[in-house]
């Protein structure tokens, strides 16, 4: 068994076909999928989404690029939200400088904001970081501690910080750029991490792995990811599917699985 642990099957070019999508996943073992919200609307989606399918759970928040539009209304939405039971996980939340889509001051305010609410929920979070590894590793030891835990999603940063990450309790969750030719730096860090922090995801409809770099990525995908890792750390397949799947369930209080 795979768990795919960051999936956007909420995004127009997916959620049309989300029945095949799943059904490409399970013929690869892939037999659970965290939806992520990215605001909302894509969050209430993914929620939907995963009342209607055994193999979905959801994470809801609003994404750094939306951290403009942040008001009320939507804390009050996102809050109603997480009373559903399918859903896991906050986010994903967190900080993006290499868009300028919302001012870094929002972004800041807004995630240390939802940081507040997850951990008033209790639940883990979903962290996007994307050029500000500084602002977001501050803000998260600002607002720490995080007993329900935590994820760098797509992790992006240097070995060397992997263990401010660690020390807040976080899991590391790798995504197609490991795969990519020139991914020195996931690819150090990712032979580096503790089997009991690695996770695996898609990211899809993004970042499609190797040998499908630039088309459409959907969950099935992720045993390229599972592949790769398994190549740099030097254990078999079966070792990081059983790794990351137990990591997964762990942090997102899943069970045992099967």
């Amino acid at each position: 068994m795979i768990v795919d642990t960051h999936a956007h099957l909420n995004d127009s070019r997916l959620a049309p076909d989300v029945d095949q999508w799943l059904q490409e996943a399970r013929a690869v073992d892939v037999k659970l999928i965290i939806n992520v919200g990215a605001d909302v609307e894509s969050s209430r989606l993914a929620v939907s989404q995963a009342a209607s399918h055994d193999e979905l759970v959801a994470a809801v928040g609003v994404h750094p690029h939306e951290a403009k539009s942040w008001n009320a209304q939507m804390e009050v939405d996102l809050l109603e939200l997480l009373e559903h039971p399918k859903v896991c996980a906050y986010g994903e939340i967190g900080l993006d400088y290499y868009y300028d889509f919302s001012p870094k001051h929002i972004q800041q305010e807004v995630f240390a904001a939802q940081l507040r609410i997850a951990k008033a929920k209790r639940l883990p979070v979903i962290i996007h970081d994307r050029c500000a590894h500084q602002d977001v590793l501050r803000i998260l030891e600002q607002n720490g501690p995080y007993p329900a835990g935590g994820v760098m999603h797509c992790y992006s940063g240097s070995a060397e910080m992997l263990p401010a990450y660690l020390d807040l309790g976080f899991c590391i969750s790798f995504a197609g750029p490991l795969t990519f030719r020139n991914a020195k730096r996931p690819a150090l860090a990712a032979a580096e991490v503790p089997d009991d922090r690695l996770l695996v995801e898609t990211d899809c409809p993004y970042l499609s792995p190797e040998p499908y770099r630039g088309k459409l990525n959907h969950p099935a995908r992720v045993v390229h990811i599972v592949e790769r890792l398994a190549e740099l750390r030097g254990v078999e397949f079966a070792t990081i599917a059983s790794q990351t799947t137990s990591n997964a369930l762990r942090l997102f209080g899943l069970g045992s699985g099967d």
